[in-house]
């Protein structure tokens, strides 16, 4: 372990994260605005061709309930359009290994997973999907499920930004857009250098490798490895990109066919992150106060830097059960060693802040305190960065929440971009921040209390419970990762968590469209004395305590149990 040099990395990460944010945060508003870009010659004969074919007037204005009906009625079509691709996979070309169809209950999983943006895998996915299933129905969603978090999103910022007018755009035009200008040309272009890299990009059938030193299994010598293929460098890139996270492989990026090396392991970090990061930039942008965009983003950075900091002091301290054994040394055990404990932390951290769940450890290995840091940053609600688009405007949620309880303390008129913050818009704040935290402890306790919930684990105590509370906080806040050692291919946990990541998909998502619509319809109000200051320090401090205090409240006893309660054991030699 090498402090100065982990500590190198995170400053290089963050710094040319600060850098980047404005170049492509100012394009993606130029994108949603209208404007012309450097690429919008090439692109742009081919959105107008899509519009035509697909009988799209892009000048139509919708209200958020036409822009709701459309967002709903595109995800149920990707959904049909993969749980078929599932069910009749053993049917399908470009299966060279003949895996067989999806049982109906994890066909309903996965396919509700890849459409919500989660990629929760209850699967293995180099011995059960095909490369057809791979590239058209687990990447196409990925493209498509990115897209409709950012559309979401633009539609809120023209809630704020629109006066007296109830039109928050078009969403057809919004996810064409999203998808065309932004994380297509990401994508292709992260592809390549993961391929120079070393990341694989085949249709070849699986190799059979001869072992320089053969092995004894329960009594059978094995002579042979199978090595699987297939297109990866190509769902890589959009599932870091469009903070996905669904793996090709069920070691996801702890594979070195997905992160061979230090180097794409820093870039794939950095992937996942920058438009997340950006589209703090693009929102103030279009709000004409980039001023409060960058405060947006100090918010977010703080916080992740500071969660980031504890997560590393856990992972380079001591295991006091091995200690006790006489074996000396930082306990590693989980960690990626090709990448180191920086590698592994700043991994972690970020795709866990991010809702991505692209893992390139095993959480579930961490010490208790190494594992908290991920749990609290999903529970958070996936606020700090968050998932693109449904990030931010869940941070927004909680920016509302705090300009009103600040403007009731202090006798100032809750007024937040210059539009005055009502009943309407405090119920789908309020709406938005807590769904995914009731449906963590309503499932999680039902988890509990059943057998079937009970019989999946496969470590008991607090371990236990940090499993199950972690599998429920990552489908419902559409994160994807788990910390594993729990059995999630059941039709309980199958079930379940199909109906926490819808929920806690699209409850959301038409509480921020309706929101998004009250908004626009509200006349601006210039800024007066009275006007509480969104874009200062202090409002960011408060910011960050609302954020806090309310996860605190609603997770602090299932966290006492579970991973606080596992470190207490553990320290006293339990």
């Amino acid at each position: 372990m090498n402090l100065f040099v982990d500590i190198l990395q995170f400053f290089i990460f963050f710094l040319l994260l600060t850098i980047c944010i404005k170049p492509l945060g100012l394009y993606m508003s130029n994108i949603f605005e209208g404007r012309k870009t450097f690429i919008s010659v090439a692109i742009s004969p081919i959105e107008k061709l899509i519009y035509k074919l697909s009988n799209v007037d892009p000048e139509h204005e919708m209200n958020w309930k036409e822009y709701a009906v459309s967002m709903l009625l595109f995800n149920l079509l990707g959904f049909i359009f993969l749980f078929l691709i599932l069910i009749s996979q053993q049917l399908l070309p470009l299966n060279p290994e003949r895996f067989k169809a999806f049982s109906l209950d994890l066909a309903l999983n996965t396919a509700i997973s890849f459409i919500t943006n989660t990629n929760w895998q209850s699967y293995a996915g180099e011995s059960s999907a095909s490369y057809l299933t791979q590239m058209l129905g687990f990447t196409v969603q990925n493209f498509l499920s990115a897209a409709t978090g950012i559309a979401i999103l633009v539609a809120l910022i023209r809630g704020f930004s629109n006066k007296l007018s109830y039109s928050i755009g078009n969403f057809w035009v919004d996810i064409t857009r999203s998808i065309l200008y932004i994380l297509l040309p990401l994508s292709v272009i992260s592809a390549i250098f993961l391929m120079s890299q070393g990341v694989i990009q085949n249709f070849e059938s699986y190799k059979s490798i001869s072992l320089v030193s053969p092995i004894t299994v329960n009594n059978k010598v094995i002579d042979k490895q199978i090595i699987p293929m297939g297109p990866v460098a190509s769902q890589e890139a959009i599932k870091l990109i469009g903070t996905n996270g669904g793996g090709f492989f069920n070691a996801n990026s702890a594979h070195p066919f997905e992160n061979p090396n230090p180097l794409t392991n820093f870039f794939e970090a950095f992937m996942i992150i920058i438009i997340p990061a950006s589209l703090t930039y693009t929102f103030g942008r279009m709000q004409k106060n980039t001023k409060q965009g960058w405060a947006i983003y100090i918010t977010m950075l703080f916080l992740l830097i500071t969660f980031m900091g504890i997560q590393y002091w856990a992972n380079t301290s001591y295991n006091p059960l091995i200690n006790s054994l006489g074996v000396s040394g930082h306990y590693i055990e989980g960690q990626e060693v090709r990448f180191g404990v920086g590698g592994t932390t700043l991994f972690s951290s970020i795709t866990t802040a991010t809702s991505c769940g692209a893992v390139n450890a095993m959480h579930d290995s961490l010490l208790p305190i190494g594992s908290l840091i991920p749990m609290i940053l999903i529970l958070s609600g996936e606020t700090i960065f968050g998932g693109v688009g449904s990030g931010l405007y869940t941070m927004l949620a909680f920016m509302i929440i705090a300009v009103f309880v600040a403007g009731l303390m202090i006798g100032r008129t809750p007024e937040f971009l210059g539009k005055k913050i009502e009943v309407k818009e405090m119920w789908m704040s309020i709406i938005i921040v807590l769904t995914s935290g009731l449906l963590v402890l309503i499932f999680t306790t039902l988890a509990l209390i059943t057998k079937a919930g009970l019989s999946s684990i496969l470590n008991p105590g607090p371990h236990g419970l940090s499993e199950i509370l972690y599998a429920y906080a990552s489908t419902a806040n559409n994160n994807g990762s788990a910390m594993a050692g729990l059995n999630s291919n059941t039709l309980f946990y199958n079930l379940t968590t199909s109906v926490a990541m819808l929920i806690g998909r699209f409850v959301p998502a038409v509480a921020v469209l309706y929101m998004a619509g009250s908004l626009a319809g509200k006349k601006y109000t210039p800024p007066s004395v009275g006007t509480l200051p969104t874009d200062r320090i202090p409002f960011m401090i408060w910011l960050m305590l609302v954020v806090i205090i309310i996860g605190a409240l609603t997770f602090f006893s299932a966290l006492a149990l579970g991973p606080f309660l596992e470190n207490i054991l553990m320290q006293r030699g339990f």
